[in-house]
């Protein structure tokens, strides 16, 4: 089974603020000065981030570099302690995940091995580049080194392990796969049940682990979009396109040992109780989440629908206080405001959070309710939208442009070469402006793309992340699991690509302030939100010219 998607990047569910930098050509007696600022900030970046590291404060860690990457694209040793401490984050959050677990307590040996080639398999038939045996193979047996420092993972699967005999392992296991040829998916799984039979032999270790983190270490440093999907991950995902999920309905980052709430989705559980963005969970059923990593943490908020979980929450006044949260199938939607813009000339706004199988009505009802209203004119708010499907991004674009390209694609398969096309019937010609910002992703950037190529609207904000890549989700045969792998790039309608480049606004903004929250007053002034005032401008000349 298979989904197209377009996913952002993002080790949290929550998107971190970001800082902006625009770099200006300098005079040339400040080329010294400017470089020593970078240098120094970069120092500043790495100190923090090493911090983080000796705390294993792992989830924390690699959001930071993450945003450290992007602040400095192409500095290697942000992007070296990105990579490593994403290897140590992905071992802690799957062995924090139950059905992973459960799943490799129950395979055998060959089990695994079937599990491993069946990924090779689909990572032959649908990854965007050629598959490189031997690498996947040294990719691998990084990841299970990593593993090897873990406690998440010895405690586990091997029990008490002696720092020496460890040594001796990793010393003896690179002697003999380093001489290996691997090139071919069944000579890697040859070298997959090597290192799995000789780490039962030497170290004790459970043989259907060490090949979990082969499979695991080979499609996580793919890209930063493909990954192995534990049973828990893979219908997560599936809740994400189908837009409902069993929880409480929060959005949740880490945060000095709490779990800090970014987002209450209206109408949740959640909300219901009480709950608001900007408390901290510090207990969970009376289990402190200090005490917990952050995924631990998260999962206590896991559990069966019609369960009730006692969260103690820490607001802004710093008082502590209990909320009993029934866990409820939540709806999450993807249009959470629509209005007409107070003190303007009937603009109507609408903010897109996501694109998922409802989107497409949810912005008809939202279309046709401004629409009642006495729209004029509209502004789209796709900030901070981290994208979704594929084909949500064409049908919303379609709403819009009459005809042309709205986006291509391209693979190494020729199935993932298309092309997809606007069709005039059902066209909305009202004027238009979309608000973009740099945590403005994937599906939402072929949107705002799609717009600023064929100069339907304005788009207003910050460039856009530029992430360029299509995944498909792909469930396997041999175990309730899956693999989300990069099976082709995106194109704007003009040719442009859009990874690591974005989307350019035609109006910059240099501040960019967040998207208005539901039940929040929508300003109509500068002082307040200076990328929305400047799309209510750019709206009403619009209007005035025509």
């Amino acid at each position: 089974m298979r989904r197209r998607i377009c996913p952002a990047s993002g080790a949290l569910a929550a998107a971190l603020l970001a800082v902006f930098l625009f770099a200006r050509e300098a005079p040339a007696q400040t080329t010294a000065p400017l470089a020593s600022l970078r240098t120094a900030e970069i120092g500043d970046l790495l100190r923090r981030g090493r911090e983080l590291e000796l705390q294993r404060r792992w989830g924390e860690a690699v959001a930071h570099y993450e945003e450290a990457v992007r602040q400095f694209p192409g500095e290697a040793s942000l992007q070296r302690r990105f990579d490593y401490t994403r290897l140590h984050y992905d071992v802690n959050r799957r062995y924090a995940d139950r059905s992973f677990r459960l799943l490799l307590a129950q395979l055998t040996l060959q089990q695994a091995l079937d599990l491993y080639s069946e990924v090779m398999l689909k990572l032959q038939a649908h990854y965007v580049e050629m598959p490189k045996w031997k690498e996947l193979v040294e990719r691998g047996t990084n990841d299970f080194e990593v593993a090897l420092s873990e406690a998440a993972f010895l405690e586990t699967q091997a029990g008490t392990v002696d720092q020496p005999a460890l040594d001796a392992f990793r010393r003896e296991l690179r002697q003999v796969l380093g001489p290996m040829m691997v090139q071919s998916r069944s000579d890697a799984a040859a070298a997959v049940a090597t290192a799995a039979q000789l780490a039962q032999q030497r170290i004790g270790l459970a043989p259907s682990a060490v090949v979990l983190e082969y499979t695991c270490g080979a499609t996580n440093s793919l890209d930063p979009y493909s990954a192995y999907l534990t049973p828990d991950q893979l219908a997560e995902v599936y809740s994400q396109i189908e837009g409902n999920f069993v929880g409480l309905g929060v959005e949740l980052k880490a945060q000095d040992g709490a779990l800090l709430i970014v987002r209450v989705i209206p109408g949740s559980p959640a909300e219901q109780s009480g709950v608001v963005a900007g408390d901290r969970i510090t207990a969970v059923d009376d289990q402190p989440t200090a005490q917990y990593s952050t995924d631990q943490a998260a999962n206590l908020l896991q559990g069966e629908e019609g369960t009730v979980v006692n969260l103690t929450l820490l607001g802004a006044d710093q008082k502590p206080r209990r909320a009993a949260v029934r866990r409820q199938r939540v709806e999450v939607p993807s249009v959470d405001t629509v209005k007409i813009l107070e003190g303007t000339d009937h603009v109507g706004y609408l903010r897109l959070t996501c694109f998922q199988k409802t989107t497409p009505q949810d912005l008809d009802n939202a279309l046709w309710a401004l629409h009642r209203a006495g729209m004029k004119s509209l502004i789209m708010d796709l900030r901070g939208n981290p994208g979704g499907l594929l084909i949500t991004a064409v049908e919303v674009a379609d709403r819009f442009i009459p005809n042309g390209v709205i986006v291509s694609t391209h693979g190494r398969s020729v199935q993932e070469d298309f092309t997809y096309s606007a069709h005039e019937p059902g066209t909305w010609r009202v004027p238009l402006v979309v608000l973009i910002d740099q945590d403005s992703a994937s599906a939402a950037e072929i949107f705002a793309g799609a717009i600023r190529d064929h100069r339907r609207g304005i788009v207003v904000g910050a460039r856009s992340y530029g992430k360029g890549s299509v995944q498909g989700i792909f469930a396997l045969n041999c175990a309730q699991a899956g693999v989300r792998l990069t099976t082709a790039k995106f194109y704007s309608p003009n040719g442009s690509p859009y990874a690591g480049i974005g989307v350019e606004p035609n109006i910059l903004v240099h501040q960019a302030a967040r998207p208005v929250q539901e039940g929040q007053a929508i300003p109509s002034s500068a002082g307040d939100d200076a990328i929305l005032a400047a799309g209510i401008q750019a709206v009403q000349q619009v209007v005035a010219q025509r």
